[in-house]
């Protein structure tokens, strides 16, 4: 048997798998692994599948966490949100919102579910998960024992976690535990948001101006097939960092608290006058250079060798090599990206 997972990755690149379950509880979850197990067939766990590129048939059973739930219990100087793996994310930042909580609306339109934004550990016009995430519940895949993770042991980095290192294959997401302070204090650092006025800002004018931003810039998926932001922004030492900025003093840079200088990815590959080039299917968005589209039934080697002509041609222009966001699945389960397309 073989069931296509076009419907499954918002790249909408060609791949099957042996077989797709959605499961609703963390029971279904686990009996599913192991019944994966048993059969000594690969198993990956997917959420909507809006952070990965299949790179070729997946050999084995794909799971669809839709472990659905929102419960809210509220302490004297914040809310406390306890969330489902499988509720869509944006859905969170509206729910949120319209219930009078703050602090997710810099995080709007990020396309994917709830149990994914640890993992990546999500971030967008300044705000990161790691900021307002309290705990990640989890489930040891091998003895069904619940776990639950404080934001510390998470180990957040940028666009990183603990989840993509010892916990990747031992553990699932079953839930994430969010605390939203009831004082606010917007962040207004990033894109068009600079121009609002801090001392009368609404949380709703942050979540429309995100949402415009987003729109405006960024390919829905249902039209052209993508995976949003393909390559994470470069963090590079302050000498780097300084030699590049003495040839190009507008380039958009961000320091860091550990001394090191965020670049911008997009920037970068706009430099290289990549909007609209294409490989087979694939092309860099004529609006968003940091996303890579399925302009026109691309498959994933048309992805891949896009990815790798970007990747060159930043590297030879600025000596910074950029690594993709995306996770690239092959035939057995995750491989190394960067291997990939190097």
């Amino acid at each position: 048997m073989s069931i296509s997972l076009k419907p499954f990755n918002t790249f909408g690149v060609p791949s099957s798998a042996r077989n797709v379950i959605p499961v609703n509880s963390p029971e279904q979850l686990l009996e599913a692994w192991q019944q994966a197990l048993r059969g000594d067939t690969p198993v990956l766990i997917l959420g909507e599948g809006s952070n990965v590129l299949f790179t070729e048939d997946y050999d084995g059973i794909v799971i669809l966490n839709r472990i659905m739930g929102i419960t809210c219990s509220e302490s004297d100087d914040a809310w406390h949100l306890h969330v489902g793996a499988g509720e869509n994310w944006h859905g969170l930042v509206e729910y949120s919102l319209k219930q009078g909580m703050h602090g997710l609306e810099n995080l709007a339109l990020i396309p994917g579910c709830v149990g994914s934004s640890p993992i990546q550990n999500i971030g967008a016009y300044g705000v990161e998960l790691k900021q307002v995430c309290e705990y990640v519940d989890c489930i040891e895949l091998e003895t069904g024992k619940i776990t639950r993770l404080d934001a510390q042991q998470c180990r957040f980095g940028y666009r990183d976690s603990i989840f993509k290192h010892e916990y990747q294959d031992r553990y699932a997401i079953t839930a994430v535990g969010l605390r939203l302070a009831k004082v606010w204090q917007p962040v207004l650092t990033y894109g068009d948001l600079v121009r609002l006025n801090s001392g009368d800002v609404t949380p709703q004018a942050v979540f429309d101006a995100v949402c415009h931003m987003r729109t405006s810039k960024l390919p829905d998926p249902k039209v052209y097939g993508n995976a949003g932001s393909f390559f994470k922004n470069p963090v590079i030492d302050a000498q780097c960092a300084a030699e590049l900025l003495k040839a190009y003093p507008e380039a958009p840079h961000y320091p860091q608290t550990d001394g090191m200088i965020k670049l911008a990815a997009g920037w970068l590959i706009d430099q290289c006058e990549l909007k609209g080039y294409r490989c087979g299917g694939a092309a860099v968005h004529r609006n968003q250079a940091l996303v890579l589209v399925n302009e026109d039934n691309a498959v994933s080697e048309d992805v891949v060798d896009l990815a790798r002509h970007v990747r060159q041609c930043v590297g030879q222009k600025f000596n910074v090599w950029l690594e993709p966001e995306v996770r690239f699945i092959g035939r057995t389960g995750e491989i190394n990206a960067v291997e990939k397309i190097s």
